[in-house]
């Protein structure tokens, strides 16, 4: 058979790949390929990567303990590193800090001094940590030969290095996200399709349960589930009972979404032949159904999980959530809550830098994920 010149530039036309390697390919195949050509999906992957394996290795990547006092550098601005020394290229390096105090406002400070200069060592000795509670080891990625100090993201008003909490209460922060969304994401999909595929009266009855968590202002809603927490519960009950609260809010949305799926789907050819089949309501709901839209879960579940960051935040920055000394970066804010904070120590702001990042980074990664769960649309 003869092929025309119009099936010839079809595939071109399409802006398919000639390669018969296209038309072959698996479904996983063709997702991976369209996720890897979305730049903002790798970048922001990468990101969370790192920020991940920081928050692992917290106590590797941190020169100093998060709970160590240094007051002699209280409210100690960033160091800067420095490779170059009377323009000469040197090893990295940080300068001594000397303090000094304002004559007319009275308000201490620090300016390098540059007649010290401290080299800055990789995997070398540090203080001295329990890795994953398995073996003791003093082992840091980063760390200043002494008597110098290196604080890259400054101190706070008690002389703690800014950085090693930063990295430290990314542990809480991020994982609280996983935790809280993995509890919501099974409940949400549980109960939007039990609602979505049977209808009725079982329909009716978990909508008005949504409507009315729905109504609740989230805010208040928080403030009261937290209030029942007691206060003397340790720092690891706590952190489980903030994830259960943002657990119970944060299934209703994907609920919905989930039975509104299924009511387009439920009728579907191969829902009634697994039906016939013998398949048991569950099995078509999780087997047949759910796979039907997973691109919408996805993005669901990538833009859930900066809400449940932000929620923790905003508890632990209301002083609602997670109480020192746990450190979480809602935690760490609650230091910046004034102006003079804001116009003084700027630097104490930096926890709200990694919130945004993150916030941002979930959101490119979960559009990367939506086109590619979709491989076949162009």
């Amino acid at each position: 058979m003869k092929t025309s010149p119009r099936q010839v530039a079809e595939p071109k036309a399409l802006g398919i790949e000639e390669d018969s390697d296209y038309f072959f390919a698996s479904s996983w195949k063709l997702m991976r390929r369209k996720f890897f050509r979305h730049k903002l999906a790798i970048l922001g992957g990468s990101i969370l990567l790192l920020f991940y394996i920081m928050s692992i290795f917290a106590n590797f990547f941190s020169p100093y303990d998060p709970f160590t006092r240094y007051p002699d550098y209280a409210e100690s601005p960033p160091q800067k590193i420095h490779i170059f020394h009377k323009g000469k290229l040197v090893a990295p390096f940080v300068y001594g800090l000397e303090p000094k105090v304002d004559p007319v406002t009275l308000r201490r400070g620090y300016e390098p001094d540059e007649s010290e200069r401290y080299p800055i060592r990789f995997f070398s000795k540090g203080y001295e940590y329990k890795f994953w509670g398995l073996f003791k080891t003093s082992i840091h990625f980063i760390t200043v030969s002494e008597p110098g100090v290196m604080f890259l993201f400054g101190t706070d008003p008690m002389g703690r290095d800014m950085f090693a909490r930063v990295v430290h209460a990314a542990r809480i922060s991020l994982s609280i996200g996983l935790v809280g969304v993995a509890i919501s994401f099974i409940l949400g999909c549980i109960i939007g399709g039990i609602s979505g595929y049977f209808g009725g009266t079982v329909d009716i009855v978990i909508q008005r349960i949504i409507e009315f968590l729905g109504g609740i202002p989230h805010l208040p809603l928080w403030m009261a589930l937290s209030a029942a927490v007691p206060t003397n519960w340790p720092a690891v009950r706590v952190y489980f009972g903030i994830t259960i609260i943002l657990s119970i809010v944060g299934w209703t949305g994907l609920a919905r979404t989930v039975r509104s799926k299924l009511f387009q789907l439920r009728e579907e050819d191969y829902v009634l032949a697994a039906f016939i089949c013998g398949a048991s309501e569950m099995r078509i709901i999780i087997r047949h159904l759910l796979p039907g839209f997973m691109s919408y879960l996805i993005v669901r579940l990538t833009l859930a999980i900066p809400g449940m960051i932000l929620g923790e935040t905003s508890l632990s920055f209301l002083g609602l959530g997670l109480q020192p000394p746990t450190v979480s970066w809602g935690v760490l804010l609650r230091n910046a809550q004034n102006v003079r904070t804001v116009a003084l120590q700027p630097w104490l702001l930096i926890p709200a830098v990694f919130v945004i990042v993150t916030v941002l980074c979930f959101n490119f990664l979960g559009d990367g994920l939506r086109d590619a769960a979709d491989p076949y649309k162009r």
